[in-house]
């Protein structure tokens, strides 16, 4: 009877012992991936992170021959989303859309963020960036930024604004163009761009400072006026837009989009996704794509991406200091 007991002991600890082994075992990149990927969407649907996170779905399904889908968890400029891979298994089964709010903004912002975006992120590809575009109602009359600047001189109230989030690079954008200017503005976070857009172009709010791609659409179809934007140059879909730069502000910004996954995520796993990112990227429909909603592609390598993270993150704390936004991220 004894013998029979430790027999069924011997094979408990057995199977017990087997399936701590198998949950050791690192994943491989040949068995990747086995069943479907999830890929979080920070923003609310409509958005730029949300159109580059189903572009980046929809490929990897075909190249992966596995289901990818994507899941939004907006809130907090994205942190939330954020935060739902950091806490994920690192089994190359939860990705995240992130950009410089999440990496470069949120992080120096708020020291309460809770996460280290090189601690608990493996930061896999950079997938492009759109620069930020100030837009008013058609209604509103004003059509170019020094109508605008004149416009928020004159109203006894700050001129009231969209962006997706506190500590966004919209929020950024337009408190350090203020500050240039000598306008007062009220700051008006959404959980992402449709939103504040819809409530701009149904009046609620005078403007708004979302990517060019997210605001393309209105602009095209004549509910929303874009006044300028901020990229370097004139971008070639849109060559009747100015760059501030061109209206006599030295202010140069681009929202950018990458994509990650929780720390420890195997480099073999990270690399082969990588490596589609940067064939995907590389498609003549995508360029064409992105070209039309006022993205501007570019590809990188893991290590090209680290160390351009942290190019930003040199780049922006100053910035940040300036509008005193230090401590004010949610």
């Amino acid at each position: 009877m004894r013998a029979g007991k430790n027999l069924r002991a011997g094979a408990c600890i057995g199977a017990v012992m087997a399936m701590l082994g198998a949950f050791a075992l690192p994943v491989s990149a040949d068995e990747w991936p086995s069943r479907p990927v999830r890929i979080v969407s920070t923003f609310a649907a409509g958005g730029t992170a949300d159109i580059l996170a189903r572009m980046m779905a929809d490929h990897f399904s075909t190249a992966f021959k596995q289901q990818f889908f994507v899941e939004t968890r907006a809130g907090a400029a994205g942190v939330i989303g954020v935060k739902s891979v950091i806490e994920s298994p690192p089994d190359g089964y939860n990705l995240v859309v992130t950009n410089i709010t999440h990496l470069v903004l949120a992080p120096i912002s708020n020291p309460k963020l809770g996460y280290d975006p090189f601690r608990d992120l493996t930061n896999i590809g950079y997938i492009g960036g759109s620069p930020m575009v100030f837009s008013v109602n058609a209604k509103s009359g004003i059509k170019n930024i020094k109508e605008f600047v004149a416009w928020a001189k004159r109203s006894e109230r700050p001129l009231t604004y969209s962006s997706s989030g506190v500590g966004s690079s919209g929020h950024l954008v337009a408190e350090t163009f203020a500050l240039m200017a000598g306008i007062k503005i009220e700051h008006v976070p959404y959980k992402g761009a449709s939103q504040g857009l819809a409530d701009l172009a149904g009046g609620h709010i005078a403007f708004a400072t979302q990517t060019v791609s997210s605001t393309a659409a209105l602009m095209r179809g004549g509910t929303l006026t874009g006044l300028a934007h901020t990229a370097k140059e004139r971008l070639p879909d849109f060559p009747n837009l100015p760059t501030l730069k061109e209206e006599g502000y030295d202010l140069v910004a681009t929202i950018w989009f990458s994509l990650s996954g929780p720390a420890g995520l195997p480099r073999s796993i990270a690399q082969k996704i990588n490596q589609e990112m940067i064939r995907a990227i590389q498609k003549p429909e995508t360029q064409q794509r992105f070209r039309n909603d006022g993205l501007l592609a570019e590809t990188m390598t893991m290590e090209e991406l680290r160390a351009f993270i942290e190019a930003e993150q040199k780049r922006y704390k100053p910035a940040l200091e300036r509008a005193g936004l230090i401590g004010k991220a949610s």
